[in-house]
């Protein structure tokens, strides 16, 4: 794998760890920690340093371990051949329906970061941030 390849495998790795920590979170209230992801890896057998989870995660570096992507699809719920980016590989029925919670609740978050960090900002700018957010959200 040549260097633009392997740079690029590693973002979409990245792409879709975030988004089954999104989902998690959707359908549990709270991310999983590092912590708690290496603990259910090493009851099978694997180990995940906290370096190589972050590098994973902000798509820093590509890995390619089987045993890793099968106790990370594991822990997630979701089929390894879609953990691994397969070609093929559908996205898992889960995800797909909680997308869309996960995009609003990002907005959410905007939403309300920008309502506290901009103070005094009028109604109507506020109502037209929210709004282009949710045009935002419908075509993503």
């Amino acid at each position: 794998m040549i260097e633009d390849e392997s740079n690029t495998a590693a973002e979409d790795l990245a792409k879709r760890l975030r988004l089954l920590l999104d989902v998690a979170v959707a359908e549990t209230g709270s991310e999983p920690t590092y912590s708690q992801i290496a603990a259910f890896l090493e009851q099978r057998g694997t180990n995940l340093s906290r370096s190589r989870w972050t590098y994973m995660v902000n798509g820093h570096r590509y890995v390619q371990d089987g045993a890793l992507f099968e106790g990370l699809a594991d822990f997630f719920d979701v089929d390894a051949a879609f953990l691994m980016g397969a070609e093929g590989a559908e996205t898992p029925a889960k995800v797909s329906a909680q997308l869309d919670l996960v995009r609003s609740m990002r907005a959410a978050r905007v939403k309300s970061y920008a309502a506290r960090t901009l103070g005094d900002i009028s109604p109507n700018a506020l109502q037209a941030i929210s709004k282009f957010l949710d045009e935002e959200i419908k075509h993503t």
